[in-house]
Formats: C-alpha cells, structure tokens, sequence
C-alpha cells in the first residue's frame, strides 16, 4: 500500500509482532515469508529484526507463478513439501507468515478445488512448525483482495488499513478477555445463544482455542505455537448432535456475498431449515454441504476492541457470537451468550 501512513503502520505492526507476539531476541533466525501484497510489510519486519539482532531470510511468492504451477504441475506434487522446506523450518526461531490473496476463502484466483490441493501442506507444516519449536504470526491482511474487497463494498486498502490497526490492540488486554472467557468453556458446559426472541441450545465439548496475539512456551508445548494477527476470539467445540432451536444472524460474510438477515433452525445438532431475505444466496451455500454433515460443530467469541464488523474478520469482533460448521460461518453481531446459567455475552457486549 502507497503512501506515508502505511509505511507506519507496518513499521508499528512489524515491532509489535516482533516484540510481543513472538518476543524475539540478539541472535534469532527470524523467517519471513510474504507473496506480491506482503512484500512492503516485509520489508519493514525484515528491517525491524535485524535491527533486534536477528538473522533474517526473506521469502517470496509471486502470486502468478504459484497459480500457474497450481494449475500446470501434476496433481501428486502440487501442495506438498520438500527437504528444503522443512529444513528451513527446523532452523527457524519465529517465523512471520503473510498470506496471498489466492489462499483466500473468498478470492476466485484460484477454484476451490485448486485452494484446497495447493495447500495440502497445511498438516505437514504444522507439525515441523511443533517439531521445531518455533514460534509464528499470521498477518490476515494478507488475504485482503479485489475479490474480498468487493463483497464487502469497500477498497482494499480500506479493510487493510482496518485490519493493521486492529492489530495494534492491547495484546495483554485480550489475554485477560480470554482468561476470563476460557473457563465457562469447560467440556459438557450447556450454552444458550439469544438472538431477536429466537433461542439456540447446545452443549461444548473439545478443543479449546485461545487467539490473544501471544505465542508463549505453553503455547509452543501445546502445539499453539502460530497465531492470528490481529488476534482476538476464543472457541470450542460443539457437541454435534447437541444443538436444538433457532438462530437469527445478520451480516454474515460467505463465498456468495453478505448474508443481510437469516433464520436458522437445528434439530439434534442437523441445520433442518433456514429462512432468509437472500435467500438463493443462502441456499447455495447450504447444498455445497450434504444434509448429513450440516451440524454444528463450532462456537467463537470475539475479543478485540479495536476491529469493527464489516472488515472481513468478524468474528474477531469484541462481542461477537460465531457460529460453524453447517456450509458457513454464521454471525451473530447482538447476541446473549449463556454458558451454564452465567452470561458471557450480553446483548453483544462481552461480559466475562
């Protein structure tokens, strides 16, 4: 992005990243990698590393040359890692990842099928990632594109800019959000989501994710060892035949558009019905997704103070109810969240 006022944002995201996500010191082997529209954040992270002391190597995806090998190498090695690869990551200490607007679930470079084949190395990087102990950020920014920008009626550098700011967030201030979050989210919690007179019933059980920009040596020693910036939610998973009643949610963002207002309902955790004002666009999504695999699997609470909805990452809003795992990912903006008799979440404000 052009101009004086994003060449301070990156420089203020770079050092916080730097800093405080992955607290780096003299003498860490830093790796960044950035495709086309990271590369001007790039630079200032490279910058601002070695200026800690760090060793830094710099990694760059030309977005046209990846769709082409996407679309032109053969299917058995598209997406898969090499020794290069993996030892690259066994020597990095703190790796900075961002992303290119390809790998976005809502850019149409790529066809879906394409997305998904190209980055099948999702699983194997992990676990070298947990295997070497490193610590990472994802810059979500980077998934910002046309495509993107677009659905959401604004410019690209509009919901960039949104983006890096909400990155700027107090970090230790989502910690707190999220410890006090965390425990209603015990394993058997019964939940209840109010939405406009409607009610949603449903029981937790599962993993448990914290995204509160920090990478500590417990998250490294759980395997959490990458995390979103800008940070911001807790979530559990969804006892998947649990969930019993209706739900209204508004604005979502899906592949197809903006979901303006939608009523869904579940019976033993299967979405069985669903009304909407958009309702071919709503009906889309829905047959993407066999009637049996329809469940709800996920819920998300949202942290961050600094991010507003309508940005591209709204479930990272603070006071925002997400729900997953039926064909999309469903908002809430003014819900009441009750997890066993206590509110987390009133009327769109977080209370715990």
């Amino acid at each position: 992005m052009p101009g004086s006022e994003f060449d301070l944002l990156y420089t203020k995201v770079a050092k916080k990243v730097l800093t405080e996500t992955l607290q780096v010191h003299k003498g860490d082997s830093v790796t960044i990698e950035c495709w086309d529209n990271g590369l001007p954040f790039a630079r200032r992270a490279l910058a601002e590393a070695r200026a800690v002391g760090c060793t830094v190597i710099l990694i760059y995806e030309d977005e046209r040359a990846y769709v082409e090998g996407v679309r032109r190498g053969p299917e058995d090695s598209v997406g898969l890692m090499g020794k290069n690869e993996y030892g690259l990551i066994a020597g990095t200490d703190a790796y900075i990842f961002i992303p290119g607007q390809a790998l976005g679930a809502y850019s149409k470079t790529l066809k879906p099928k394409e997305r998904e084949r190209s980055t099948r190395y999702n699983s194997s990087w992990y676990e070298a990632a947990e295997k070497a102990g490193l610590k990472g950020a994802r810059l979500s920014f980077g998934y910002v594109g046309k495509d993107l920008a677009r659905l959401l009626g604004k410019k690209v550098q509009e919901v960039v800019r949104a983006q890096l700011r909400a990155a700027l967030v107090d970090y230790g201030q989502i910690s707190r959000s999220a410890g006090g979050v965390s425990p209603f989210f015990s394993d058997g919690a019964e939940t209840e989501l109010e939405t406009g007179g409607s009610s949603l019933t449903f029981s937790l059980r599962g993993e448990l994710t914290v995204e509160d920009g920090l990478v500590d040596e417990q998250d490294r020693k759980s395997g959490n060892n990458m995390t979103y910036v800008p940070p911001g939610l807790v979530s559990k998973e969804v006892v998947p035949e649990s969930a019993n009643g209706s739900v209204i949610v508004t604005d979502t963002l899906t592949e197809y558009g903006v979901i303006s207002r939608a009523k869904l309902e579940f019976r033993d955790g299967r979405l069985v019905a669903w009304n909407s004002t958009d309702g071919a666009r709503i009906k889309k999504l829905i047959n993407s997704v066999t009637p049996e695999k329809r469940r709800l699997k996920l819920l998300t609470v949202g942290l961050n103070r600094e991010l507003g909805f309508g940005w591209g990452q709204d479930r990272f809003v603070q006071g925002s109810v997400s729900l997953g795992g039926f064909g999309f990912r469903a908002q809430v903006k003014k819900g009441t969240l009750r997890v066993s008799g206590s509110p987390v979440v009133a009327n769109g404000r977080l209370q715990a």
